[in-house]
């Protein structure tokens, strides 16, 4: 069995919110071209979790290596230039922007293999080329999410940190979101998603992590979802 490096390994993680202590000792591991999916109910510390990942927490201790460079000190905007992008759950569309302007807008990271074309985005995103000239407020919230990964993608950022990207949305943006996380995977990217939505996040990842009260309680890979559907009722109500 070959060793590579992870794209992302976590080890006792701590984090803050001024006083109010999130994490508590988190440890994950995420392997180059996996999609892991985080579930847990409301204020586990899933979300926490990514925004640690960015140093967008208060306080941070432990280890955070992303394909083997500790980030724990590290700024935000450094972390970002390992290639890593990060989608809240806010979205954060210009609104005075048009569509393909928001697209345009985030700049290159030096040092990756370069972002996915306009052209590439519009074949993997129809709804956006057809949008392509209408201001970010006028697209539909499954627009808008589209758009938010879509402008990720550009910046040439392969470990992608995506959180609650299905919430809310009609059934038929849904579907296509899932395609294109199917389509990341073929294409090598590395995802970790936050999600409520079980059914959309199911059938999608390789590994899953379950997280209670700040903490890391079970891991299992895709082949055990159905044997362990008992525990996760019972963590997660689904």
């Amino acid at each position: 069995m070959t060793t590579t490096t992870p794209a992302l390994e976590i080890k006792d993680l701590q984090a803050w919110y001024g006083e109010s202590h999130v994490l508590h000792g988190v440890d994950m591991v995420v392997r180059p071209g996996e999609v892991v999916t985080l579930l847990g109910r409301n204020g586990a510390g899933r979300t926490t979790t990514l925004r640690a990942i960015m140093g967008l927490t208060g306080t941070r201790q432990g280890s955070i290596r992303i394909n083997g460079v500790e980030t724990i000190e590290r700024p935000t905007h450094r972390i970002a230039h390992l290639g890593v992008g990060y989608c809240p759950e806010e979205r954060g569309i210009f609104s005075s922007l048009s569509c393909e302007e928001n697209l345009l807008l985030p700049p290159q990271l030096k040092g990756t293999q370069g972002g996915m074309s306009i052209d590439e985005i519009y074949a993997m995103f129809p709804n956006l080329a057809e949008r392509r000239h209408s201001q970010g407020t006028r697209l539909s919230g499954g627009e808008q999410q589209m758009l938010a990964v879509a402008r990720i993608l550009r910046t040439g950022a392969r470990l992608l940190l995506l959180d609650e990207i299905s919430e809310g949305l009609a059934p038929v943006i849904v579907q296509a979101l899932a395609r294109m996380i199917v389509t990341l995977r073929e294409k090598g990217y590395t995802v970790v998603m936050v999600e409520q939505n079980f059914r959309f996040a199911a059938p999608l990842a390789d590994r899953f992590y379950v997280m209670e009260h700040g903490r890391m309680v079970e891991q299992f890979p895709a082949a055990e979802l159905q044997a362990k559907m008992p525990v996760l009722n019972a963590l997660l109500g689904v």
